[in-house]
């Protein structure tokens, strides 16, 4: 699966700037990027709440989620038993089902994008995973991501 770097040529997490010059320095927090994972990790979430597959989700939404997101969510969903076995794996002392809902979807999500999206470096995937961990569930949650993506991306991004 492969995705387009930005219209402007530039990283896809950044912004052109207003003036149409080089690309703003904006925290990624705001780029396009980090809201098509939120997007994502929220739709990947309320399918797991609900207990309805994500497609279901998906065309109950009144307007379609970002292509970004969407492709993120699709690398999950076809994935998820090879994602599940990387992540538990990983997880010494931890079995996946036990996991808070929103660390294991943030895990899924982060593996996945490791998986599938080569293009993406391992630190901008793990610092965003790292990131949507703090802001969704705890701060301890974000540590626990870190140590469990790196050593995926150890195995299947090899250096």
């Amino acid at each position: 699966m492969t995705t387009s770097p930005a219209p402007d040529g530039g990283s896809p997490d950044r912004s052109p700037a207003p003036d149409g010059g080089s690309p703003d320095r904006r925290p990624a927090a705001e780029g396009p990027r980090r809201e098509a994972r939120e997007r994502a990790l929220s739709l990947l979430y309320e399918s797991e709440i609900k207990h309805v597959p994500v497609s279901q989700v998906i065309e109950a939404l009144s307007a379609p989620p970002d292509p970004f997101a969407l492709a993120l969510v699709d690398s999950v969903a076809s994935g998820q038993d090879r994602i599940d076995k990387l992540v538990t794996e990983a997880s010494v002392g931890w079995e996946i089902d036990r996991m808070p809902v929103l660390d294991r979807t943030v895990l899924r999500l982060g593996t996945a994008e490791l998986v599938d999206f080569p293009q993406t470096p391992v630190a901008v995937v793990i610092d965003e995973a790292v990131e949507l961990a703090k802001r969704f569930s705890t701060e301890q949650s974000g540590g626990f991501v870190n140590g469990v993506l790196a050593t995926i991306a150890h195995e299947v991004r090899p250096a």
